[in-house]
């Protein structure tokens, strides 16, 4: 069955269907990666994106059950080259056209993503509907140009109810603002008790569970949406340990009186190099956003650049210079991409116990 992807510049693409018969529409961005979309589909960042994937053969290796970064994709719809119909891999357990359809999940093959790459490169992500190919493409170009799109991602795809993943290591709080499961598998890996809680949690609410750590998760859309999340950490900062990541990254800039500004295509891929300034080493990263911390906003803030994207020079990780509190733009736990920077969550644990032996000595000194 065809089917007709129209961008809200005028370009229409006409490929083959497939997934869920649904319309959509949503923000058209593209990932560099040549593996991994199982993680990228189930990526809770990429809510009400339309995600294009540049490498030309997706689905090729199958669905299993144990690669996913959530339980219910967030994402609007798909677009790829050429879907593999017969996948073949060990741990293949449905195909991807199967899969989608039983989330509801349209898709668009048959169309060249090289052209849509380089247009969304050219003009900047843009809006865009997948639909069926008999819709009117004045209609729905005048629906992508006045109806604006949702921006309470957050809230969509953040817990309800809190919810613990217990261990006997350090108590970490894991504020989940569209949180990979990645992130908690790395904190279970270090035998840490995991309090997973909702995205408007309270600093009060937060510090009445005794943590020993704050961790502020990654998550989709635009920081400056989440004034809540920005004043929580601010009544946190300084009195436990934080480390944030992706849109984490960006509350805590808001929160220390930095700004954030949209990227024009912004970073998805698993291959971004990003420089660690203080020891000079680089390491190859997984990236998923769209907003990034402003460089010239940070000379008035208590804030420190520790990584920068070679890229293009954005800023990759911040830290700051009174309180134990530091944060990355990219993704530590990977899935998918390169665990370079999974050495990050070392460096948490470090902090919490420095933290830790610091107060018992502060609290011997008393006695």
């Amino acid at each position: 069955m065809k089917r007709q992807l129209i961008l809200e510049d005028g370009s229409v693409f006409i490929g083959e269907a497939f997934g869920s018969e649904k319309r959509t529409l949503g923000e058209v961005v593209f990932n560099t990666g040549m593996t991994g979309y199982q993680e990228i589909l189930s990526d809770p960042s990429y809510c009400g994106q339309i995600v294009t994937l540049t490498y030309p053969l997706i689905g090729n290796y199958g669905i299993n059950r144990d690669d996913f970064e959530s339980i219910t994709p967030a994402i609007s719809g798909f677009i790829v080259k050429e879907a593999a119909d017969f996948p073949s891999n060990w741990r293949n357990q449905i195909s991807l056209n199967d899969y989608f359809q039983s989330k509801n999940i349209p898709g668009i093959a048959g169309i060249d993503t090289r052209k849509l790459t380089r247009i969304i490169r050219q003009h900047g992500t843009l809006k865009g509907a997948i639909c069926h190919i008999e819709e009117n493409v004045q209609a729905v170009l005048h629906q992508l140009r006045t109806t604006p799109l949702r921006s309470d991602q957050v809230k969509q795809v953040s817990t309800k109810t809190a919810y613990p993943s217990p261990g006997r290591g350090k108590r970490v709080v894991l504020v989940d603002f569209g949180m990979k499961h990645g992130i908690l598998r790395e904190l279970n890996n270090r035998n840490c008790d995991v309090l997973v809680v909702p995205y408007n949690v309270t600093a009060e609410e937060i510090l009445a569970l005794n943590p020993d750590g704050i961790m502020l998760s990654n998550g989709p859309g635009d920081p400056k949406d989440v004034p809540d999340a920005i004043e929580m950490i601010k009544g946190i900062l300084g009195k436990v340990p934080m480390f944030g990541i992706c849109l984490g990254h960006q509350l805590f800039a808001l929160a220390c009186g930095a700004n954030t500004e949209k990227m024009k295509f912004g970073h998805r891929g698993s291959n971004h190099p990003v420089k660690d300034l203080r020891t000079g080493k680089v390491a190859i990263t997984s990236q998923n956003h769209g907003y990034t911390v402003e460089e010239n906003s940070i000379g008035s803030t208590r804030l420190e650049v520790t990584h920068i994207a070679l890229n293009d020079g954005t800023i990759e990780g911040l830290k700051h210079k009174d309180v134990p509190a530091f944060t990355v733009q990219y993704h530590p736990e990977a899935s998918p991409g390169p665990e370079d920077a999974n050495y990050l969550f070392d460096q948490f644990m470090s902090l919490l116990e420095s933290e830790e032996s610091g107060a018992n000595k502060c609290q011997s000194v008393q006695i």
